[in-house]
C-alpha cells in the first residue's frame, strides 16, 4: 500500500471500493497491458457495471475516469448474471488495435468460450484489416453519411466497365468473353434464327432490373430472365401455339437451349458480372467514374482526393466501413444449389459404427460460432465519440437485436461533425430506451497535469467541465522549447530518456499523425519502454510519463485538433513533458501559446 496516495477530493477522503487498492495501484508503474482492477472499482463506476441491460446504457466520462475498465467489467458482470441470455456473444468495439491489445489482458477468461469478442473498428469486417491512415480531409469524406449515396450508385454503376475503342462484340462466334468492357449487343442462335438485342434494349432491361433496392448480385437471376424474355419475344415464337401447355413447353425448350449456349453465358458474365465489395471500391478509384456516381454529392476536389486514396492497396479504418456498407449493397452472389451426387455407400447400414467420428468439443463449437458470428446479443462501444456516421452503420449491423453499452466523451471526439455522428448513432441504437450515467472523477492524471489539460478543454469545448483529479504529486508539467540550432528529434529523444530515468514504467511520445514513422525512428534506440504514437492512436491509452510534441501541429491537423490535443495531454499517470517547436510560439519558459493562461 502507498498511504501517501490516499484518495482525497476537495479535502475529503474519497470512498473507494476495495480498501483503497485503486489509489495504491495508481502509484505503480504502467505496463503495456491494463491491470485487472475489479477489486478497486469506485462507487459511481460500480453503478454502471451493475446497470440493467434491457436498454442502452450510455456512459459519459472524461479522461482517466475508468470508462474502458468499466466497459470490460460490465461484460463480465452481464455474463455472470445471465450467461444463457448472452450466449449470442458480446462484442466490444475499440477505436484502435493498440487499445485492443491494451485491454485484452483485463479479462482474459472472457474469451475462453468464445462469448466475448474484442475488435478494433478497422477489424470488424472478415478478410479486411486496416493498416493505413487517411489524412483528415479524406477521412471526413469517407466517414460522412454522404458516402452512403455515393456507394449506392457505385454498387450499381460498377456493373458497367469502361470499354476500349473498337471493343469486339460478344456473339456466337466468340470463343470466350472479351476481358474488358461491358458488351453492347447480345447475339444468340435459337430455332434456327439469329436473335439480337441491341444496346438500347439492353439498357432498358438493366434499368428495369435495377429499379428496386435488392442487392446487385441477387438481381442477376432477374436480369437473366428478362434477357430471355426479350430474346423470346424477338424469336417470333410468341403466339405460335394456342394450347397453353404446348406454349409453355416451347418456351421452356427455348430457355434451356439459349441459357446453356456459351455465347449467352459469356455475355451474361460480362454484362452482369458478380461483384465483390472490393471490386466496387476499386472501381471508385477511377476519378471519372467516381465523378459520375458522386455528382451533386461531392465536389470535384473531394472526388479527386477520394479516388486518389482508394488507389492504394492498404485499407484505412474508414475504408473498412465502406466495404461493410458495400457488402450489404452488393450481396452474396446468387448461386444455384448443387445436387448431391448419388453414393452407393449411402445404402449400407451401420457404416457410421465402423467409421469413428470425433465429436466437436464445447469449446471448439463456441469458438467456431464466434468466428462465424455477425450479430451479437450485447454490444459495447468504447470511445464511441470517435465513430463516424459510416462506422456507426457498420457497428449497428452487428447489434440489430442487441442491448448496448456506449462509452464515450464528447470532449475527446476526433470526428469533426459530432451532430452528424449522433444522428447515425441514434439510428443504429434504434428506439431502445436510454439510461445515462456520468463518471466525474479522474483517477489517472495528477491534478497538475489535469489543470494543464483543462486549459485546452476550455478552448475545445467552452463551458465543458473536466473530471476532478483525485490526487496531487507536486510535480508540475515540464515545458521545453527546441533551441534554434537544435534538432527536434534530438530534443525529443533527450526528454524521453530523462523520463525513463524518472519513472519505472512506460513513456509515450505523442506526435501529429504525419510524424508517426519519423518519431518511431527517433526513439528506436531507447528500447521497449518508449512508445511512439500518432495523436489518434493515443486514445484510451495511458503511460507513466508522456512527451507531447508540438501541440500546435496536433491542434492544426484537423478541425477536431484541439480535442485531439486534449486527449494527448491526459495520457500520463505521473509526469508530462511538452516539447514546443517554433510553430507553438513558446514564451521564455517554453510554454506554447495554446497552453498559456
Amino acid at each position: 500500500m502507498r498511504p501517501e496516495l490516499r484518495a482525497t477530493l476537495d479535502g475529503r477522503e474519497l470512498p473507494v471500493i476495495g480498501d483503497g487498492a485503486l489509489m495504491a495501484a495508481l502509484g505503480q508503474a504502467r505496463s503495456h497491458t491494463m491491470r485487472d482492477i475489479v477489486s478497486s472499482i469506485q462507487a459511481e463506476q460500480d453503478l454502471v457495471i451493475r446497470a440493467p441491460a434491457a436498454s442502452v446504457t450510455y456512459v459519459e466520462g472524461g479522461p482517466g475516469t475508468g470508462k474502458t475498465a468499466v466497459a470490460l467489467h460490465r461484460a463480465a458482470y452481464l455474463l455472470y448474471q445471465d450467461r444463457r441470455r448472452y450466449a449470442g456473444g458480446i462484442l466490444i468495439v475499440s477505436p484502435t488495435p493498440l487499445l485492443v491489445s491494451y485491454t485484452e489482458g483485463v479479462l482474459p477468461s472472457l474469451g475462453e468460450e468464445g462469448q466475448v469478442a474484442i475488435r478494433a473498428v478497422g477489424s470488424l469486417v472478415d478478410g479486411a484489416e486496416a493498416t493505413a491512415y487517411d489524412d483528415p480531409a479524406v477521412a471526413r469524406i469517407k466517414g460522412s453519411s454522404r458516402m452512403l449515396h455515393v456507394l449506392r450508385k457505385a454498387a450499381r454503376g460498377a456493373l458497367e466497365t469502361p470499354a476500349p475503342r473498337n471493343q469486339p462484340e460478344l456473339g456466337e462466334e466468340d470463343e470466350a468473353p472479351a476481358p474488358t468492357g461491358t458488351p453492347t449487343r447480345l447475339r444468340v442462335v435459337a430455332f434456327g434464327r439469329r436473335l439480337e438485342l441491341e444496346n438500347d434494349e439492353l439498357r432498358r432491361i438493366r434499368h428495369n432490373v435495377l429499379g428496386g433496392t435488392a442487392p446487385v448480385n441477387l438481381l442477376r437471376p432477374r436480369a437473366r430472365r428478362l434477357l430471355l424474355d426479350a430474346l423470346y419475344a424477338n424469336s417470333g415464337a410468341v403466339g405460335r401455339h394456342s394450347d397453353p401447355e404446348l406454349a409453355a413447353e416451347l418456351r421452356s425448350s427455348f430457355d434451356e437451349d439459349v441459357s446453356t449456349e456459351d455465347s449467352f453465358l459469356g455475355f451474361l458474365d460480362a454484362w452482369w458480372p458478380e461483384l465483390t465489395p472490393r471490386k466496387v471500391l476499386d472501381a471508385m478509384a477511377d476519378e471519372r467514374r467516381l465523378g459520375r456516381w458522386a455528382r451533386r454529392i461531392l465536389n470535384p476536389g473531394e472526388v479527386r482526393r477520394l479516388a486518389r486514396s482508394l488507389r492504394r492497396k492498404e485499407l484505412s479504418v474508414h475504408d473498412v466501413a465502406l466495404l461493410d456498407e458495400l457488402t450489404t449493397l452488393v450481396g452474396a452472389p446468387a448461386r444455384p444449389k448443387k445436387r448431391r451426387e448419388y453414393d452407393p455407400l449411402d445404402q449400407l447400414t451401420g457404416l457410421e459404427e465402423l467409421m469413428p467420428v470425433r465429436e466437436e468439443t464445447q469449446r471448439e463449437r463456441a469458438e467456431r460460432l464466434a468466428a462465424e458470428r455477425t450479430e451479437y446479443a450485447h454490444v459495447i462501444v468504447d470511445e464511441a465519440q470517435d465513430l463516424t456516421p459510416m462506422q456507426w452503420r457498420m457497428v449497428g449491423r452487428r447489434g440489430r437485436h442487441a442491448t448496448w453499452t456506449v462509452v464515450g466523451d464528447p470532449a475527446q471526439s476526433s470526428w469533426s461533425d459530432p451532430d452528424e455522428a449522433a444522428e447515425a448513432r441514434d439510428e443504429a441504437l434504434g428506439s431502445r430506451p436510454r439510461r445515462r450515467f456520468e463518471l466525474t472523477v479522474n483517477y489517472r492524471n495528477p491534478a497538475e497535469i489535469a489543470e494543464l489539460a483543462a486549459k485546452v478543454l476550455a478552448l475545445a469545448m467552452p463551458g465543458k467541465e473536466s473530471p476532478r483529479a483525485v490526487r496531487s504529486t507536486g510535480v508540475e508539467p515540464r515545458f521545453v522549447a527546441v533551441p534554434e540550432k537544435a534538432d527536434l528529434a534530438e530534443t525529443v529523444r533527450f526528454e524521453a530518456r530523462q523520463l525513463l530515468e524518472r519513472v519505472e514504467g512506460t513513456v509515450g511520445v505523442v506526435v501529429a499523425m504525419n510524424r508517426r514513422a519519423e518519431a518511431a525512428r527517433w526513439l528506436a534506440e531507447l528500447g521497449d519502454r518508449v512508445v511512439a504514437l500518432g495523436s489518434l492512436e493515443a486514445k484510451g491509452l495511458e503511460y507513466d510519463a508522456t512527451v507531447v510534441v508540438s501541440p500546435a501541429e496536433i491542434a492544426d491537423e484537423s478541425p477536431a485538433g484541439l480535442r485531439v490535443l486534449y486527449v494527448a495531454l491526459t495520457r500520463a499517470t505521473q509526469q508530462l513533458t511538452v516539447v514546443a517547436g517554433a510553430g507553438d510560439l513558446p514564451d521564455e519558459a517554453g510554454v506554447p501559446d495554446l497552453l498559456r493562461d
